[in-house]
Formats: structure tokens, sequence, C-alpha cells
């Protein structure tokens, strides 16, 4: 899965648009056609097929206009992934009420973010380093107080939040390729399994190799699945959490002199 960088384009006209500083004005003919509009079509496309299948000339066909209609509102294609990255995080904290505990927040956050990347794959094709939009510094903002006022430096709650989303990510990157790989056969993990384990079983010994035969056979049988995506996910979430546990605990201890 190749990489798609944001800021390709110009860098300045992208933190225009991202902050909308210069909100480009509609067309006498095309007064539906805006950066939001062009935006909405373009993410969809992507959830459909992909980053790489994105273009403006399939954006532009969607919409129903020249394809150099767009560019009266986005200058290319790299500062329209900036805003279609932006614009997916657009409230992505804002469903519930904030629970108590900085745990309990953490465990909020990873799920919001793993929801995200599974509801958008694509965003998993894209590098978002340089990415400054309005939403992302939001998103930043709300999970950063996720661990406000725990006794961490403020190097560590950047690097705190920043362990939670790689993990989210990386969990959610496995979750995607195994259901990409299910659309491509045309058979679901277990389904696979099931018409090619016996093939397997009968070039391999399970003496030969005890504990894999063992454990496969057990996950296969608890999760009928081979891959359990989601019990995975939240069985490392909680090993995460117990280690940055280990670290606000530490702090906590230090702050009353032990």
């Amino acid at each position: 899965m190749s990489t798609q960088h944001t800021t390709s384009g110009d860098p300045a006209r992208s933190l225009a648009l991202l902050w909308r500083t210069q909100e480009p004005t509609s067309r006498r003919n095309k007064p539906d056609l805006s950066v939001d509009r062009i935006v909405s079509v373009a993410s969809g496309l992507a959830d459909a097929d992909g980053l790489a299948a994105l273009s403006m000339r399939k954006v532009a066909e969607r919409l129903g206009v020249g394809t150099m209609s767009l560019y009266t509102y986005v200058p290319g294609r790299g500062e329209l992934i900036d805003l279609m990255l932006d614009a997916a995080y657009a409230g992505l904290h804002a469903d519930g009420g904030r629970p108590d505990g900085w745990r309990d927040r953490l465990g909020a956050i990873a799920h919001a973010n793993w929801r995200l990347f599974l509801r958008h794959p694509w965003m998993l094709q894209a590098s978002r380093g340089r990415l400054l939009g309005p939403n992302l510094v939001a998103k930043y903002e709300y999970e950063l107080s996720a661990v406000d006022g725990l006794g961490l430096t403020d190097g560590e709650m950047d690097s705190t939040v920043s362990l939670v989303n790689s993990y989210a990510e990386g969990a959610a990157a496995q979750a995607v390729a195994v259901g990409e790989t299910e659309r491509a056969s045309g058979m679901t993990d277990g389904q696979w399994w099931r018409a090619h384990g016996p093939v397997l079983a009968s070039l391999i010994r399970d003496s030969d190799y005890p504990t894999a035969s063992r454990v496969g056979s057990s996950v296969g049988r608890e999760h009928r699945t081979v891959y359990p995506a989601e019990h995975d996910f939240a069985f490392g979430l909680e090993r995460v959490l117990d280690g940055i546990q280990v670290l606000v605990d530490s702090r906590s201890s230090s702050a009353d002199g032990v």
C-alpha cells in the first residue's frame, strides 16, 4: 500500500484553504460548487476506491463539471488530500460524554481513532505528519487534555497521545488488510481456512509444532477466525494502557515523595 504524501502542493495554499482564510467564490453557473462539496465527493470516492484511484478528473465527473472548474476552488490533488484528511477529523470526539478517569479517556480516544480508520481506510495511505488543519489541531487539543494534570511532562503527554494513536492506527491497518484480502478472495478469513485448512493439516504434523497447533486451534474455536480483530485490538489496548499506568503511577509516587 503506497503512501500518498500530504502538502505535496503549495503548503501556504493548503493552509489558507484548511483555515478558510481564502474561500473561493462560486461561479455564477455553479452555485452549488464549493470547497466543502468537492471535499465531500472526493472523500466518498476515496472511501470506495482508495486514495491511489483518486483524481481531480474523477471528482469533477462525479460533480458533473469540467476538471478545470475544480481548480478555481482547490489548486490540486495534494491540497485536496489535505482538505479531505482534516475534514475526516471533524467532530471525532464529539459523540458521548467525556469519561472521568484518564485511562477511560485514553481508551475512548483509541476506539474513536480505530473506528475512524475503519470508516476511511484511505487515511492509512496518507502521510499526515505535516497536516495542520483546524480539525486536527482541535483533535490534538482534546486528546492532550485526557492526560493533562497527571504529573507528566509536556513531552510525555505528547508521547502518550502519540502512542495511543499509533497503536489504534496500526491495529486498524491490520484489520483493513484482512478485510481487503477477504474482498479480493470473495471469502471470509474463516471460510478460507475451513476450505484450505485440511490441506495444511495434511502437510504439517501437530507434534512438529505443538505450541502453535494448540494455540491456533484454541483461537479458532473461541473466535471462529484466525484473526479476531476487535478482540486483539481491545486486548492490546489494555496492555498499552497498563504501560502508561506505570508511568502515571511513577509520577504520582515522585510527587508524594516516595
